[in-house]
């Protein structure tokens, strides 16, 4: 794997991580009226977009093996350039369905980078 490689998964593994820690004890509805939650939440979104993005450029075989690459850059850009239209309920599908996958995915890529054990 490349120098960079290990560095960027650590920080996709950082910010799942931090956003499934931050949303663990809320629903929904609490998540939608606490503010401030939302924001770091979508920060960390953006860290794993960006992230990913820079991944892509550096090592597309690694990058290819997250998931849907794409999409994620794509939601990225829509919490960074859409920041008025952002849906909390398709943040919260994406936490609670799709973020955990990703965040095992990740999780052994590092393994087999030598920077986390299984």
């Amino acid at each position: 794997m490349q120098h960079k490689t290990p560095k960027l998964l650590e920080d996709i593994r950082d910010s799942a991580t931090f956003i499934l820690e931050a949303v663990a004890s809320l629903t929904l509805e609490t998540y939608a009226r606490d503010r401030i939650r939302r924001q770091a939440v979508e920060r960390n979104f953006e860290i794993i977009g960006e992230a990913l993005n820079r991944l892509s450029r550096v090592n597309s075989q690694v990058s290819r093996r997250i998931g849907p690459a794409p999409q994620i850059i794509s939601f990225r850009n829509i919490l960074v350039h859409g920041y008025d239209v952002v849906d909390h309920e398709v943040v919260w599908e994406i936490i609670r369905h799709e973020l955990p996958e990703l965040l095992k995915r990740v999780q052994q890529l590092l393994v087999e980078t030598g920077k986390e054990t299984p």
